[in-house]
């Protein structure tokens, strides 16, 4: 490992210089290539800052692996851009004229206007609007002044035949001054590239002010798109297409006219059925894509290694080598291939959601729902699990990974002690000896029952409790002919002590009165007749109605019935006598039905 004098360098590059650098590609910033996220305004801030030269934030470039190529020569690979990409991509549009991508990936530009006349508490730069095109006293696109055939002297000539009145020694020295832009200085800090991901990761949050953490899946993207030996281009361009298409399917007609060069690629066939794919529970961005791609192949769960692998380093001796980048890229490259394919990508859904999570309302983190599919495309080649057990096996896991949070704190650190166990033990071994542990009768009987004591909707225990119903096919409270899952996306969530009830009797903190223990999908017809009425009021009421045959809360006109609905919604039949006074108590038993209702689903998955 170098001494710590030896791990950096800080460069000043003048603006000319660096855009030269990206035209040449000794650079490398996809976010030319990806959609462009800074708004007009913060490119105009940028544009003002260089011009009253003002700091504007240092660069932070490591330099990609020296490797040996199969010629035998040595070769320095391109640096690689990790922080300073939106200043760049900014300059690169406003200054260079370059066209950027939009979040729909269309193509525009950002142009900044410029009035060399404002007075100095006036502003100078501008977004550019219609006014400013029309507008003789506005030089409507910096970028003008920025080309090679610009002449001073013939601008200032023609600026002052249209503004007359204007002062020609302000006007030169306002446009002297915008053409210096071209010759400030942008501070750049170099790594070396014998530096690992923790290593660069620590010097980033050290060197920027913010203490921001270095996202190692825009990390991971930066390498790739660096790439020029090992199809790198194609890749990056694979996984951010596959991402947006999920989102917007009709973006793939945009995709055929824009890129022929990618839709003549192995990846195109592999996505097309994304154009007609509705499918809202699981739109991966690259971060997961990345995640899920790299970790059933390599066998590892933390990005940072991705990055490592495809730099070339044999994590054994800590050296680069060539090698193992061109294994690197070809084994993501096959776990990329496998996220896209459309039965794996179907089929892992269709698991999903036979489990009961049918809506993205019910899932509560991404980190599992990756685990999950990461495990079901290394089940889909393992010799272990007969195929027919695969789902069965990725909805168990996944149920249990979300009620005992397993990948909420640390999911990377989580995830791959994970993997290696899954790799050392094999996954049944794995598999039981952390349903045996983690899902104890203790679990079942307190701890869960504990869990449930929350106000929070989104919680995953809640969540879980409403995915038993829908995979039991529960009707909803009250109800013989609504199911809980059509409730789901057209109803919410009401009260069986009705809130206004509560709070005339004595339970005014929300924390009291808004338990999940307390919440049922309903019917409207039903809570609209229930309304504030105590639960000892509206139960007798549905009791009254099964033996005088006479609607009036519900749709259950039977005893036997009814009484089955209480328990499918794990309600104790002593609501039917409860007031305000039995709130507490019916929270505490309804938790504990809950929880075992849970359980129950979960054994028979």
């Amino acid at each position: 490992m170098p001494a710590a004098y030896d791990k950096y360098s800080v460069t000043q590059y003048s603006v000319s210089s660096i855009l030269g650098y990206i035209n040449a590609g000794d650079i490398a910033i996809p976010e030319i290539q990806r959609p462009f996220v800074w708004k007009g305004k913060h490119v105009r801030d940028l544009i003002d800052s260089l011009y009253n030269g003002y700091p504007t934030g240092y660069l932070i470039i490591w330099q990609n692996p020296d490797v040996r190529l199969k010629n035998g020569k040595d070769a320095v690979g391109k640096k690689v851009l990790i922080d300073g990409q939106q200043r760049i991509t900014a300059l690169m549009t406003a200054i260079a004229g370059y066209s950027i991508l939009d979040e729909d990936y269309n193509e525009k530009r950002i142009k900044i206007a410029f009035n060399p006349l404002v007075n100095d508490n006036e502003d100078r730069f501008a977004v550019q609007t219609p006014a400013h095109i029309n507008s003789s006293a506005w030089i409507s696109d910096v970028s003008e002044v920025f080309q090679d055939t610009f002449s001073t002297r013939k601008f200032i000539n023609h600026y002052l035949h249209e503004n007359p009145d204007a002062d020609e020694d302000l006007v030169d020295s306002a446009v002297s001054q915008l053409l210096s832009i071209k010759s400030c200085q942008l501070g750049a800090i170099t790594l070396v590239p014998q530096l690992d991901i923790s290593e660069v990761t620590e010097i980033f949050v050290r060197i920027n002010s913010q203490g921001k953490r270095l996202n190692e899946a825009d990390f991971a993207m930066s390498k790739i798109a660096a790439d020029d030996n090992y199809g790198g281009t194609l890749l990056r361009k694979a996984i951010d297409y596959f991402c947006h298409l999920a989102v917007d399917p009709s973006f793939y007609s945009q995709l055929e006219k824009r890129d022929p060069d990618f839709m003549n690629s192995p990846y195109a066939s592999k996505l097309s059925w994304l154009k007609n794919d509705n499918e809202e529970i699981y739109d991966p961005d690259y971060n997961d894509m990345l995640r899920v791609s790299f970790m059933h192949i390599f066998g590892r769960g933390k990005l940072g290694d991705l990055v490592s692998l495809l730099s070339g380093r044999d994590f054994v001796d800590r050296k680069f080598k060539e090698e193992i980048a061109a294994s690197s890229f070809e084994k993501l490259n096959t776990g990329v291939m496998n996220f896209m394919n459309q039965y794996h990508f179907e089929q892992f859904l269709v698991a999903i959601k036979s489990a009961g999570y049918i809506s993205s309302k019910l899932l509560n983190s991404k980190m599992t729902l990756d685990f999950a599919y990461t495990l079901f495309l290394m089940l889909q080649n393992s010799r272990e699990v007969p195929k027919i057990q695969v789902k069965k096996y990725v909805q168990k896991w996944f149920v249990l990974a979300t009620l005992t949070s397993r990948y909420i704190g640390s999911p990377e650190s989580q995830m791959d002690r994970d993997l290696r166990n899954i790799a050392s033990k094999g996954f049944i071994s794995f598999f039981n000896e952390n349903e045996d542990s983690m899902l104890a009768d203790t679990f079942w009987n307190v701890r869960l029952v504990q869990n449930l004591e929350t106000s929070s909707t989104n919680s995953p225990f809640f969540n879980t409790y409403i995915a038993a119903q829908i995979f039991n096919n529960d009707n909803s409270l009250l109800s013989n002919s609504t199911r809980v899952s059509s409730l789901l996306s057209a109803g919410d969530v009401h009260h069986i002590f009705p809130k206004e009830y509560l709070k005339q009797n004595g339970f005014s903190n929300k924390t009291d009165y808004n338990q999940v223990a307390n919440y049922t999908y309903l019917d409207t017809g039903v809570n609209i007749a229930i309304g504030r009425k105590a639960p000892n009021e509206y139960f007798r009421s549905a009791l009254l109605q099964c033996q005088n045959k006479n609607m009036t809360v519900g749709t259950i006109l039977d005893e036997a019935q009814l009484f089955d609905n209480l328990e499918t919604n794990c309600i104790p039949q002593s609501i039917i006598s409860m007031n305000a006074s039995d709130y507490p108590t019916f929270l505490l038993e309804r938790r504990k039905m809950m929880a075992q209702k849970i359980k129950q689903y979960y054994f028979s998955l």
